[in-house]
């Protein structure tokens, strides 16, 4: 569905041309443009990106996330302290929207105001957000009511009550500051990439090729790797192998073309943590990079992870794990229906099932938990 709005315009004398209210009176309610930090949690990347671009131009600091893991590692690694929360309410890995407010307002001890979006408007859903004091919004979202709804909230935001974020590696006295490394030789991209992370207070160092980043690299230090997939003389993929072979737990993620969902297999299976498409969003790196360290650090949540999507492809049937191993090798559906030889109707039929069983919004989505549930030995 879809819906379109059309302003009533105002008549030369200042008063409606339908109502005969008079625009020109200043409303006594509205002040001066208030800006803050919101965090947005959003699994459908289509809809995150609509909201980040909406409220980047509407003046505030957005960081989005795909889901509450990736928020309230963000928050932990202090990348953001959000002086409004935006989340929907159905989100992947085991915590909804609500729930992820509440954690986050239990961890770092602050009232944070909240905005749940939501298609749900069960008595249950709707007391829930209720008794949490959050304010709900209907799916699809009117954009300008939102808007305003946040102008209304952030008023009640003490700022200056707000705790600090927890210390970094470095403030805590760690010998050394975690470092991401990123291996890219369009220098751009590698100094957009830079400086996203920098931003974020992280440490950056960046290398044009593999060769030099294998000769000024040191194991032993928290890292993260971040590096192309086509690269000049070794390949990202080949890097990747030979740090597995030689025993490196280094977690990386590799930056792949649009739709290039074979290499991005092909990668997890090297070793890498995850992966990005290009064109690469500010919200998506840090969430990946927030998540892959994480991971890194604490085994218990990369099995947890790996054990959740092992239960959603063993739901899948038979029929559907292999149409789905060939989506993920690249054939398209037309090659896979004569290849079966069935239609092309039921090939599509398939793959919408698919991703309604294991919950992908995406392909990369899908390639991710296919690769995590391998890895936990599921089929």
């Amino acid at each position: 569905m879809f819906a379109v709005e059309v302003p009533i315009v105002a008549s030369p004398s200042g008063s409606s041309a339908e109502t005969g209210r008079d625009n020109t009176t200043p409303d006594p309610a509205a002040g001066a443009h208030r800006t803050g930090a919101l965090l947005v949690i959003e699994d459908d990347p289509q809809v995150r990106d609509l909201l980040e671009l909406f409220l980047n131009d509407e003046g505030y600091r957005v960081t989005a996330a795909p889901d509450g893991v990736s928020a309230l590692i963000l928050m932990t690694h202090g990348a953001v302290r959000p002086d409004l929360i935006l989340a929907d309410f159905n989100l992947p890995n085991g915590l909804n929207g609500l729930q992820v407010i509440a954690k986050i307002r239990e961890r770092f001890h602050y009232q944070v105001p909240g905005v749940i979006l939501t298609g749900d408007i069960s008595t249950g859903t709707v007391r829930g957000i209720a008794l949490q004091d959050c304010v709900q919004f209907a799916k699809p979202v009117k954009l300008k009511e939102l808007a305003t709804a946040i102008q209304h909230m952030l008023p009640t935001w003490q700022t200056d009550t707000a705790p600090r974020m927890p210390p970094s590696a470095a403030e805590a006295g760690s010998a050394a500051p975690a470092v991401i490394f990123v291996v890219d030789d369009d220098a751009p991209v590698r100094d957009a990439i830079r400086s996203v992370l920098e931003d974020a207070g992280l440490a950056v160092e960046d290398f044009g090729d593999c060769e030099s980043f294998l000769a000024a690299y040191h194991p032993g230090r928290e890292a993260c790797l971040v590096i192309d997939a086509y690269l000049p003389g070794m390949s990202g993929l080949d890097l990747l192998e030979q740090l597995r072979v030689e025993g490196h737990q280094l977690p990386a993620i590799m930056i792949t073309g649009n739709s290039d969902v074979s290499m991005a297999v092909h990668a997890m299976k090297a070793g890498a943590s995850d992966f990005i498409e290009k064109p690469i969003s500010r919200s998506e790196l840090l969430a990946s990079v927030a998540r892959a360290m994480e991971q890194a650090r604490d085994t218990g949540k990369l099995a947890a992870w790996r054990e959740d999507a092992a239960s959603h492809v063993a739901g899948l049937t038979a029929r559907q794990r292999q149409i789905m191993a060939m989506v993920l090798a690249g054939q398209p559906s037309k090659n896979i229906a004569a290849d079966l030889g069935i239609s092309q109707r039921t090939v599509e039929n398939h793959r919408a099932s698919i991703m309604k069983k294991t919950g992908s919004k995406s392909l990369p989505a899908l390639a991710r938990l296919a690769v995590a549930a391998a890895e936990s030995g599921a089929a």
